[in-house]
C-alpha cells in the first residue's frame, strides 16, 4: 500500500527507485558446488568491469540455482527501502555493500583455482547475500520474504527485472567465500542473527 508521500511523487513525475537484500542460509554437505556457482559470477562480473548486464545475467543465474535447491533452504531474512532520489537510493546500497562484506567471510578470492579445492573440508551451512537496486516498483520483493512461497516468488522477481532492464544496482555476497572455508553453527549465530526459519 503506497503512502501518501510515493502517490504524491508519482505525481510529480519522480521516479521510484527501491533497494532489497535478501540474506538465505542454506544448509547440507549438497551445497558445497553452488560455492561454484557463485565464485563463477564472480570472476565474470571482475572481468567485464561491473558491467550491469553481466551483473544482471549472474543474477539470473544465482536465484535460478538457489531456487533448483530450494530443499537445503534452512533461513532467511530481507529488507529494504523505496527512494524518490537516485543518490540516496545509492548510499543504502553501499550501506548495504558493507555490511554484507563485513559477514564472516564474504571475501571472495579470485585467484583460487579449481584444483585448490581437493581434500578441502567441505562447508554444510552456506548463506548467500543478494542486493538489488531497481526502477518502480515489484511487490513480490516489497514483502516479507521469510517464507518458502514468499522467497521464491521474490527470486523468480529478481529474474524478472533483470530481464526487464530494471535493475540499477546489483551485489552477491555469500559465506563462506570459497571450498575449504567453514561456516560453523555458532559462526552462523553470531554473523547472521537476523535469519528467521523457513
Amino acid at each position: 500500500m503506497s503512502s501518501w508521500r510515493d502517490r504524491l511523487n508519482r505525481a510529480s513525475g519522480k521516479t521510484r527507485f527501491a533497494v532489497c537484500r535478501i540474506l538465505l542460509h542454506l544448509a547440507g554437505k549438497e551445497v558445497a558446488p553452488l560455492l561454484g556457482v557463485l565464485n563463477q559470477t564472480g570472476r565474470q562480473a571482475v572481468e567485464h568491469e561491473g558491467d550491469m548486464h553481466v551483473l544482471g545475467e549472474g543474477l539470473a543465474e544465482i536465484c535460478q540455482t538457489l531456487l533448483q535447491y530450494d530443499l537445503y533452504w534452512q533461513s532467511a531474512t530481507n529488507e529494504g527501502d523505496v527512494f524518490w532520489d537516485e543518490g540516496e537510493a545509492g548510499d543504502y546500497v553501499d550501506e548495504l555493500f558493507t555490511d554484507s562484506a563485513g559477514r564472516y567471510q564474504s571475501v571472495l578470492d579470485l585467484d583460487a583455482s579449481p584444483e585448490d579445492a581437493l581434500s578441502l573440508p567441505i562447508t554444510h551451512n552456506l548463506v548467500v547475500m543478494l542486493t538489488v537496486a531497481y526502477e518502480g516498483e515489484s511487490p513480490d520483493l516489497e514483502t516479507d520474504l521469510a517464507d518458502l512461497a514468499a522467497l521464491k516468488a521474490g527470486l523468480k522477481a529478481m529474474i524478472n527485472l533483470h530481464y526487464q532492464g530494471r535493475l540499477r544496482a546489483v551485489q552477491v555476497h555469500f559465506s563462506p567465500a570459497q571450498l575449504g572455508d567453514e561456516l560453523t553453527s555458532e559462526q552462523l549465530l553470531l554473523n547472521f542473527p537476523e535469519l528467521l526459519p523457513l
